[in-house]
Formats: structure tokens, C-alpha cells, sequence
């Protein structure tokens, strides 16, 4: 995909719809991280394929493995910057590490599914996925999950605000 934009889409979906057992902001930063590959390899010329081993499950998962020790210490940032959009959420690593995979590898399969180039089962050389479907498809595709996925953002945030507030306060004999 056109370094990124596009991946967005499946990642708010992802994001917003498994919100209780993955970390948002980690589902976001994996389903678009993978595209410094192809950036780096175009803004300095270099001689690999824009689409090389990070754009593979076996250099997804080493960039996920990263990102996940990465974001770890972040969380209390990104978890102040998530409820500012009124997602509130507690981090632990169980919900880091997961959204860390399933954001990496839902960019290898999208790009595996448009770049014949790609080799997503590294070390096997081929891509079983090209073409299966055509570009404008996958293009569209990814919009409509992004729209989806603002419309389950919505919904969350409604119910959110319409669901009854339980107030704790530090007298409680048996807080909720």
C-alpha cells in the first residue's frame, strides 16, 4: 500500500472492536510501522526490495517482538493520549504483545496481497497471495474497515456515556 495510509483502516478496526483485550495505540503503531521499510528503501536509493524481510511473518514478529518492549515503558503516555478520543484503558504486556502481532501481521498479509515481490513465508520464496484479489479492491476494502471501525468507535463511545456511572468513594465499606 501506499506507505500507510490505507493500513489504518484494519488497524482502527482491530483497535476499536478487540479494544478489551488489546492495547489500541499498539494496534495502531504495528498495523503501519512495517512501512519504514519501503520508505527508507526509496528515500535513500538502496538496492533491496521496497517490500524485503520486514514485509515477511518472520520479520513482522521481530518487529513486533520490538515495538512491544518499546511501547511497554510508554503505556501510561499512550494510554493518557488514548482517552483524550475517550478510549480509556489499562496496559499490561498480555495486551501489548498480542496487538503488537495481529497489527504487524495483518500489514505483511495486506501488502502480500499486492506486491508480488513480497515473500510473507520467508525463508520460501513466493507469495501464494498476490493477485487474489484486484489493487482497487484491497484499496476499497481497507476504507470501508476504517469507516466500520469509526463506526464501532462511535458506538463505544455512546454507550460509554449512556451506561450508569459507578461512584467509589473511599468510605465504601464494599467498593465495586
Amino acid at each position: 500500500m501506499p506507505f500507510t495510509p490505507y493500513h489504518f483502516g484494519p488497524g482502527l478496526l482491530l483497535g476499536v472492536f478487540l479494544f478489551p483485550f488489546l492495547d489500541f495505540s499498539t494496534v495502531m503503531v504495528a498495523s503501519v510501522i512495517l512501512d519504514i521499510e519501503p520508505i527508507t528503501v526509496v528515500i535513500f536509493n538502496l538496492p533491496f526490495a521496497a517490500h524485503g524481510f520486514f514485509h515477511t511473518y518472520l520479520g513482522a514478529t521481530i518487529v513486533a517482538i520490538l515495538l512491544s518492549l518499546v511501547i511497554w515503558p510508554m503505556r501510561g503516555y499512550l494510554n493518557k493520549i488514548v482517552s483524550v478520543f475517550g478510549l480509556h484503558q489499562e496496559s499490561s504486556f498480555r495486551h501489548i504483545f498480542p496487538a503488537s502481532i495481529i497489527g504487524t501481521y495483518s500489514h505483511v498479509f495486506l501488502d502480500s496481497l499486492l506486491y508480488p515481490e513480497m515473500n510473507p513465508f520467508y525463508p520460501l520464496i513466493a507469495n501464494p497471495f498476490v493477485g487474489i484479489f484486484q489493487l482497487g479492491f484491497v484499496y476499497n476494502s481497507c476504507i470501508f474497515l476504517g469507516l466500520l471501525g469509526f463506526g464501532v468507535y462511535v458506538v463505544r463511545l455512546m454507550y460509554s456515556h449512556l451506561k450508569p456511572k459507578q461512584i467509589v468513594t473511599e468510605n465504601d465499606v464494599f467498593p465495586r
